[in-house]
């Protein structure tokens, strides 16, 4: 399936209709934003944008494609002719991957004429709400962790694809580590992964399973121990890999409790040195539940796939401009600022960001420790040149250290920092 597809019937009706009305031309300038962050959170995280710059690329109506949309009446011939031609000329800019958002942050601005904008609605949402999602979930999660790194393992709790997209997102938001390995053949990001509970129920006995495990792998392993009786599986496992066994993991159970006594344990037997990885069913406040005891890696899965409990970001994206005018919804609950917007982040000289401020049709008055916020993605339809993926992971890192300590509580709370909107006059 092609990505062209990958959309709502609306955009091309829209764009059948305007293409008989003579304003399929008028230039236009499409926004991205949230008008609220999901319940409990206090930012969210621009994620995906890479992704959608590669997907871009591709966007091309192929022949099945129009003939599909031909046979089911969804656009006439006209459309149909401009369909094949399509190729996006606009341009995007946005905030840089790894760049923290809040209500009316405009993180994404497509501009170009209405027909080629409004095609790629669905695309920009679908990308840019997952990833986000993911980002801000993970990122929380990190938080949580303190410095001890987390391993994305949640590849079995969604769509294959999605799957991919979640680890980028969550290794964007500094994960160490994923379980996906297409994830890290196409972004480089160091993949992790031993045994499962299947392993050992093959042997005819824990020890075997993990003397199996050791000749395969070297001493260099994690042994999952909690397949029988965890005490007997962490007695097994440094019997036969020997005290200087990389790490065992513990994936039920109370982990609070376990963690405790399998370090006691651990150290008894001399594995001083080997390290304990917990999982199961683990998110952030989970994480931060085990913050004092010696747990040494975290596992999380399904809450990373599925955003913590807030699987979209809530993301929208809304005509702003035509033809150089201000164009405003004024619907209830659901009104837009007119004009395209400039950001900016605003800083104590600490470094301690205070606020954003985003102008309608214009630009702020530059004040001492201002950041500008919007980077080109694509310019006049050609890609620009984008940092690395690590270079996001460590901009998101830079970011978290600016807002105000109370941002990053995981307890309910507003906004880590207000934004002022400043409409067109």
């Amino acid at each position: 399936m092609h990505p062209t597809l990958l959309t709502d019937q609306y955009e091309l009706t829209m764009v059948n209709a305007a293409l008989k009305d003579g304003t399929a031309d008028r230039r236009c300038v499409f926004e991205v934003f949230t008008r609220r962050l999901p319940t409990g959170r206090r930012y969210g995280v621009v994620a995906g944008t890479g992704r959608l710059v590669e997907l871009l690329r591709d966007f091309r109506f192929a022949d099945d494609d129009i003939a599909y949309l031909r046979r089911a009446g969804i656009v006439d011939a006209d459309t149909a002719k401009w369909l094949a031609d399509y190729r996006f000329t606009g341009d995007i800019d946005g905030y840089p991957e790894g760049e923290l958002f809040f209500p009316g942050s405009p993180i994404l601005t497509v501009s170009g004429t209405f027909a080629e904008c409004v095609v790629l609605e669905t695309l920009v949402l679908s990308v840019l709400n997952h990833d986000c999602a993911i980002a801000a979930a993970s990122a929380r999660m990190v938080t949580a962790a303190r410095g001890r790194a987390v391993i994305e393992m949640g590849s079995r709790r969604t769509h294959e694809q999605a799957a991919v997209a979640a680890a980028r997102a969550s290794y964007l938001a500094g994960f160490a580590y994923t379980s996906n390995l297409a994830a890290g053949q196409r972004y480089g990001i160091p993949t992790a992964g031993t045994a499962a509970h299947a392993f050992t129920l093959l042997h005819d006995d824990e020890p075997a399973a993990f003397a199996s495990q050791v000749a395969a792998l070297g001493k260099n392993t994690t042994l999952l121990v909690d397949t029988y009786d965890i005490a007997q599986g962490i007695r097994n496992a440094i019997a036969v890999a020997g005290p200087d066994l990389l790490a065992v993991r513990i994936d039920s159970g109370d982990l609070s409790v376990l963690a405790q006594h399998s370090r006691e344990l651990l150290d008894s037997l001399g594995a001083t040195e080997t390290k304990i990885i917990v999982s199961g069913d683990l998110d952030e406040y989970a994480i931060a539940a085990l913050a004092a005891e010696p747990v040494d890696m975290y596992g999380a899965g399904t809450a990373v796939v599925t955003g913590s409990g807030a699987p979209t970001a809530g993301l929208v994206y809304k005509l702003v401009e035509v033809d150089g005018r201000p164009v405003v919804k004024r619907s209830e609950n659901k009104a837009t600022v007119g004009g395209r917007k400039v950001a900016v982040r605003r800083h104590k000289p600490t470094g301690t960001a205070t606020e954003e401020i985003v102008v309608s049709q214009g630009v702020p008055d530059h004040k001492p420790n201002d950041r500008l916020l919007q980077t080109s993605y694509v310019i006049s339809g050609e890609p620009a040149a984008q940092p690395p993926l690590a270079a996001a992971r460590d901009h998101l890192r830079q970011c978290l250290i600016s807002i105000p300590w109370e941002g990053l509580k995981l307890s309910a709370g507003d906004p880590a920092i207000p934004v002022t909107v400043v409409p067109t006059s």
